[in-house]
């Protein structure tokens, strides 16, 4: 498939304006052409004394020319740039909407910064595919045949010479303009990519790399990746000087050659002076009406290397397997995997292996072990956002392969270990999903969590910088008390709180969740006496799985770590 396949189709969408665009475009041009070749007739003319009304109504046609001119030059940039930017709007969207289905693995793979250089950089580039690369061979070429054939009918000769122009201008210029630039092709792309990558990677660790005094080091580099692009940048700019000199210059020439062939032939008879004035101006204007084949290769070059970058991220990932099937709304969620392994892309080792368990709907879990031992990797499997390699997966008797991703969200509270908090007010935060939640009922909820203190309208930074980690698991408390559905994943709800207000937290929990499938994935022990049972995990499989007192009294591996835990409270 063309990289710029995704373009074609929106331009289809958008046909009617590129239509009436290159229909205004062609009678500007014309009218352009007409206008200066009826001025150089019109000196001309003035020479012999003609009659009156003869000047009238070339001086008539002139102005009349002018106003036909500006009015669809007028038409022309309203409807190319209605199009282009309708085409813009729609490039995104599809890009969009393509790369929001995609593995949340393979998104994580990526770097933020290249990856923000594609969706905003990269798409950016395209705008000019249409104005500067598809646009302009229609109109030079439709003007220029149309000039061409009404010359024939004063001399053959000249057109002749405007036919010759026309290849030299039109597709000579461009080619050599094309070539000059074969060896930096993309290189202002990369660089900008890379430059926001670092800038991005930058930023996210500026801390760190304050503390431990490697600042200027990536201070320099980032410095240099951009004055790297700002040489590449230059280096463009003068390529496209040079082309649209090349043709001032083909210009200048071609409009001599019919200056010294016209004589030629008034010369020998074979054409009348009157109409010399008129060629050389119909020469000069026609051949500026094609100034924007001169930069046809560079923007063709950056509009195709843009389109590469944006259909490499797609053609790289996986887009999920279509699946229709729907959890029911509000009906608790009971899970059993058989013999369920799993590892990242690229990673030889196993994440999880030969998990087997069952989890009624309605029931309490908690999953413990070591860290590293597969216990988020396990929420993530449920909330399909990694497909399993092996075994069978499934969520109240569906296979999870042919349930809908949506409606598994749809149905869970997830609490996650680092959850995102945007810029804005903490009402914003709270109201993720629903705005129809009294400010009475919000401050309840802060109340009851201990939060009381904070304020609907206080402002958070982005990322919650100005948040601590106990508030902001506090915070992501609430967000799923306003949610609703009937399966709760959480993975260390509670680490980062003290053990009162854990205590607290964890009542309201099982107050909420009294009737619901709730997993929660915890390194703390302490608590789990409610739970209806613990599965143990240790390097990615089931080492045990009962309830505390039964673990309790089989003295294992869980007992081993509540020992742990218990001698280090000490």
């Amino acid at each position: 498939m063309s990289e710029l396949s995704i373009f074609a189709r929106a331009m289809l969408q958008e046909r009617k304006d590129i239509l009436i665009s290159i229909l205004t475009g062609f009678i500007a041009g014309i009218a352009g052409v007409t206008l200066f070749s009826m001025s150089g007739y019109l000196i001309s003319k003035t020479v012999f004394l003609p009659p009156l009304y003869t000047l009238i109504l070339l001086a008539a046609s002139v102005k009349l020319l002018g106003l036909v001119r500006a009015a669809s030059r007028y038409g022309e940039r309203l409807y190319s740039h209605r199009a282009t930017f309708s085409l813009l709007s729609r490039l995104r969207t599809t890009f969009f909407s393509r790369l929001l289905p995609l593995s949340p693995q393979w998104l994580n793979q990526q770097r933020s910064g290249d990856l923000l250089a594609k969706i905003v950089g990269d798409v950016e580039s395209l705008q000019f595919y249409f104005l500067r690369v598809a646009y302009p061979p229609i109109i030079v070429i439709s003007i220029f045949l149309t000039t061409v054939v009404v010359t024939s009918f004063i001399s053959i000769w000249i057109a002749l010479v405007f036919v010759a122009g026309m290849i030299i201008i039109a597709f000579g210029v461009p080619a050599i303009v094309r070539r000059s630039q074969l060896k930096q092709t993309g290189a202002v792309q990369q660089l900008r990519a890379q430059l926001a990558t670092d800038s991005t990677e930058m930023m996210y660790g500026f801390i760190d790399l304050k503390i431990y005094g490697r600042l200027a080091e990536h201070e320099q580099r980032t410095a240099k990746l951009a004055s790297e692009l700002t040489d590449a940048q230059q280096q463009d700019a003068i390529r496209l000087l040079r082309g649209q000199s090349l043709h001032s210059f083909m210009t200048f020439f071609m409009s001599w050659a019919v200056l010294v062939v016209g004589a030629l032939l008034i010369l020998q008879g074979s054409m009348d002076g009157l109409f010399l004035a008129m060629l050389i101006m119909t020469a000069m204007t026609v051949f500026d009406e094609s100034a924007a084949m001169a930069t046809l290769p560079a923007y063709k070059k950056d509009s195709e290397y843009a389109a590469k970058r944006l259909n490499t991220v797609l053609a790289e990932a996986e887009l999920p397997a279509p699946a229709s099937r729907m959890l029911e709304p509000q009906q608790p969620v009971g899970i059993d995997m058989e013999k369920v392994s799993f590892r990242y892309d690229g990673d030889w080792r196993w994440t999880l292996q030969d998990i087997s368990l069952h989890i009624p709907a309605g029931s309490k879990t908690a999953i413990v072990g070591a860290s590293g031992s597969g216990k988020t990797s396990l929420l993530e499997l449920i909330l399909k956002l990694h497909p399993h390699v092996q075994g069978e997966l499934r969520l109240n008797d569906i296979s999870i392969q042919e349930l809908d991703q949506e409606s598994i969200w749809k149905q869970a509270r997830v609490i996650l270990q680092h959850n995102h908090f945007f810029s804005g007010t903490l009402r914003d935060n709270l109201l993720l999903e629903q705005d129809a939640v009294s400010d009475t009922r919000l401050l309840e909820l802060l109340a009851q969590v201990d939060l009381s203190h904070k304020k609907l309208d206080d402002l958070v930074l982005e990322k919650g910088e100005n948040l601590s980690d106990g508030e902001k698991q506090r915070l992501a408390f609430i967000r799923i008390l306003l949610r609703s559905g009937s399966l709760w994943l959480l993975d260390e709800p509670t680490s980062s709180l003290d053990y009162v207000t854990e205590q607290r937290v964890l009542q309201l929990l099982f107050q909420h969740a009294k009737a619901d499938t709730l997993i929660m994935v915890s390194h703390r022990l302490t608590g789990l006496e409610r739970m209806d049972q613990i599965i143990v995990m240790d390097q990615g499989r089931i080492v045990e799985v009962g309830t505390y007192d039964e673990l309790m009294r089989q003295q294992g591996y869980f007992y081993k770590l509540k020992k742990l835990e218990m001698d280090r409270v000490v």
